[in-house]
């Protein structure tokens, strides 16, 4: 274990998020001064502390407790360094993040950044008026981010103006619709995720309250643009093709279709496509679905908990060819347990095969919720390997598909402190990827588990989850609808 004391309380969350990032298999606690004195689990735990952090009105000072190096910096005229302020939080995080690099011997990749929109910061820069050189550069700058990742950053951005330039922001919205079954729940998995089988005989009571969430929300946004639709779950392609038939008839009832501009499905699960269900999502002029294979590696597919076959994989991507699809995103996973950088070659030697139409590259992140902790646990941190090597193979098999980097995000506990990546041909984009990650439209978001986000004028927002339970969902829908009512999202 690796504890921080800091004497006031004052960027716990900050300090707590760059010592994970530099010791990532390390459970990491900070404390004030008063905790460490009182907190009898602390003492019987950690016999000194790693790291102290002192907060003064003239300085801030940071010191490793085996006197192996103390360093301070000074407030600027008018600044006080013992309270809130973002020159006290970037002195901060500069002073540790240098501290931890040298001690380590090793800079990160995302320099002292801890959030997970750094394409936002670049965007901000944009729209300043900058060029992308100078946003890049100020990115490495300000926040030590590498010239790679602030110069991708940077070329995101400056694609994800053009891609959403004809979006409704002041008066449109997004829709997502959450199906929470699958065939089985991957080891990785935080969603929410119920192995259908369990649940076969109520998928019809669920779509009964998902109706009836659905018929309130649409009336809260009467009159507004809906640009694009994301059916998510857990697999929605788990559904029979008469239950696909009975959600998008609900769907086109009560929402206005005829603008959208994109409606993805996330088929995701090879195991759960049938040509009965794509020819289901083509009537439904279904623009954008996704076969995730996570890898290509057989092994690896059964230690993560997917029944399908590598096979499959391939035998369901020409099925959705032949029905008509011309927008198809596979996913893969980075980090994977196991996997070395000759595995993810070769998974990507299979997908550049196939050809996909987009490429979505994911960073195993390790989520408390997952099955994938106590694997750690089991086997040790050493058994995930992320690299930038991984990620380089990852863009050059992109870049050789035809496809360009059009949004990018990184998660807590992310792998290698690395990224999430999503790659598309032109005009291939998904539009409501970028949205969800850039939070400049609200998304009105049914179903259990799924996140309603409104984004109000001068860029306040505000969130109503719904309960992620299939159950609780169901007994509690007149309260789920109450949540968004109160959030005022129309």
């Amino acid at each position: 274990m690796i504890t921080a004391i800091v004497n006031i309380e004052l960027y716990r969350y900050e300090i707590h998020s760059l010592l994970k990032a530099f010791y990532p298999q390390e459970e990491v606690k900070v404390l004030t001064q008063a905790d460490a004195a009182g907190n009898r689990k602390y003492q019987q735990i950690a016999k000194e502390p790693f790291l102290r952090v002192v907060f003064a009105a003239p300085d801030i000072t940071v010191s490793f407790c085996d006197e192996s190096g103390e360093r301070s910096v000074s407030a600027p005229d008018g600044v006080s360094f013992a309270r809130k302020g973002q020159e006290c939080k970037t002195a901060l995080k500069h002073l540790l993040y240098g501290m931890l690099a040298d001690r380590e011997g090793k800079e990160l990749p995302w320099g002292e950044l801890i959030g997970i929109r750094p394409t936002k910061i670049a965007m901000q820069s944009l729209l300043a008026g900058r060029t992308p050189e100078e946003a890049a550069a100020a990115m490495e700058r300000e926040h030590l981010v590498s010239h790679e990742k602030a110069v991708l950053s940077a070329r995101i951005a400056q694609r994800e103006r053009e891609i959403l330039a004809d979006i409704h922001y002041r008066d449109g919205y997004s829709l997502y619709i959450g199906i929470p079954f699958c065939p089985t729940t991957c080891l990785y998995c935080s969603f929410p995720s119920f192995n259908l089988s369990l649940w076969k005989d109520r998928v019809g009571d669920y779509l009964d309250a998902l109706e009836k969430e659905m018929r309130a929300a649409a009336e809260m946004m009467r009159g507004r643009v809906l640009d694009t639709v994301y059916i998510g779950g857990g697999t929605p392609t788990t559904l029979e093709p008469e239950q696909l038939e009975r959600l998008f008839a609900m769907l086109s009832r009560y929402f206005p279709m005829d603008g959208v501009q994109e409606l993805t499905v996330e088929a995701g699960r090879p195991d759960s496509i049938t040509r009965e269900k794509l020819r289901v999502l083509r009537a439904h002029a279904v623009t954008r679905i996704s076969v995730n294979p996570q890898t290509m590696n057989e092994e690896t597919l059964r230690r993560i908990g997917r029944m399908h076959t590598v096979g499959q994989v391939r035998e369901t991507f020409a099925l959705c060819r032949e029905e008509g699809f011309d927008n198809i995103n596979m996913d893969i996973i980075l980090g994977l347990p196991e996997e070395t950088e000759e595995d993810v070659g070769r998974t990507l030697e299979e997908i550049e095969k196939l050809g996909p139409d987009s490429l979505t590259v994911h960073s195993l992140a390790l989520k408390r919720g997952s099955r994938m902790m106590k694997y750690i646990e089991e086997k040790g941190f050493s058994a995930l390997r992320n690299t930038d090597g991984c990620v380089e193979l990852a863009a050059r098999a992109a870049e050789r598909m035809g496809m360009e980097p059009y949004y990018l995000y990184r998660q807590k506990n992310i792998s290698g402190n690395l990224e999430n990546v999503g790659y598309a041909r032109p005009g291939k984009a998904g539009i409501y990827n970028i949205l969800i990650m850039e939070e400049k439209q609200s998304i009105l978001a049914l179903g259990a588990g799924s996140i309603t986000k409104a984004v109000f004028p001068h860029g306040r927002i505000e969130r109503s989850d719904n309960c992620k339970d299939v159950a609780t969902y169901m007994d509690n829908i007149d309260e789920m609808i109450e949540r968004k009512r109160r959030l005022g999202i129309s």
